[in-house]
């Protein structure tokens, strides 16, 4: 069936949570459609809400199965677990727990370096990846590299070992923060509710503290430098059909990280969005669900 249409926005959640214990923690996630497989891996701070908008053009023709990371949205708040490899380690499991076999991966900030760790080390159990502004897409050399250069001074802040979780925990920045800061348009107050739920408690926001963390800058930390100059070594020279949505001006994702996706990353897609800057599917899903059914239904079998 074709649809190439833009569809209804949504502002509500119309999906059936799902639940999956994976390594002794209970994992949200919503499972839509039949077909190949589409994994959704949402990013810092958000949850599998964000894409409530891109899974009507996909449910069509496609399982869309989209899960929250430990600690956030409804799946389990153990309090730790939250760095890139534990994270990794638990998609890893509910990849093999739910038998899902040569899924696409769709990833949003960290959710994307998540699922390029898993792909990383199970290059033959995946058809392709699409990227929305990935972190950790290269370790960035130096502090007066990092982007985006307005927000160093916070990250900073949040990698101080006396300041960094007190500000996270007391301020909740990065949620308070999205209709107006990183986002090119006025969230509704129902759909920044939805986005408010997984974190009322302020000893909840432990993974939106932890992500800033594993920013790979400067050298640390240095397992996740190690760890992505590893998985770049294999992505850099992999065929894995590989689509980069990204806006202007941007956040994580701005001319150099561009630039460095169309050098170093083959069979690749570039599409832009138009203005934005980092929660794109807020900024505009339509495009984005029309274009990821183009490229998905582009893919070799």
């Amino acid at each position: 069936m074709d649809n190439l249409q833009p569809l209804p926005l949504q502002t509500g959640f119309p999906y059936t949570s799902r639940h999956l214990t994976v390594n002794g923690l209970s994992l949200h996630y919503v499972d839509e459609g039949e077909g190949p497989a589409i994994l959704l891996l949402h990013g810092n701070p958000t949850w599998s809400y964000m894409y409530r908008n891109i899974i009507p053009y996909l449910q069509l023709f496609a399982r869309c199965i989209a899960v929250d990371l430990p600690g956030m949205g409804r799946s389990d708040k153990p309090g730790h677990g939250f760095t890139l490899a534990e994270h990794a380690a638990y998609i890893t499991g509910f990849i093999r727990q739910l038998g899902l076999s040569n899924p696409v991966l769709v990833g949003h900030d960290w959710g994307m370096a998540v699922g390029l760790e898993y792909a990383a080390a199970n290059p033959d159990n995946v058809r392709a990846v699409a990227m929305l502004e990935p972190q950790a897409l290269y370790p960035t050399r130096s502090w007066e590299e990092f982007t985006p250069a307005e927000s160093r001074e916070l990250f900073l802040t949040l990698r101080d070992p006396q300041q960094g979780w007190p500000f996270m925990r007391d301020n909740n920045m990065f949620v308070e923060g999205m209709p107006h800061i990183i986002m090119n348009r006025q969230l509704s107050a129902g759909e920044h509710e939805y986005y408010r739920e997984p974190f009322r408690n302020p000893d909840d926001r432990k993974p939106m503290w932890v992500f800033p963390n594993q920013i790979p800058v400067a050298g640390q930390p240095p397992e996740v430098v190690e760890a992505v100059e590893a998985r770049n070594r294999w992505f850099t020279g992999s065929s894995l059909p590989k689509l980069l949505f990204y806006a202007e001006p941007g956040c994580t994702i701005r001319g150099p990280q561009v630039d460095w996706c169309r050098t170093n990353l083959t069979n690749l897609t570039l599409c832009p969005i138009g203005q934005g800057f980092h929660h794109l599917t807020e900024e505009n899903p339509q495009l984005m669900g029309l274009e990821l059914q183009r490229w998905f239904r582009g893919l070799p079998l």
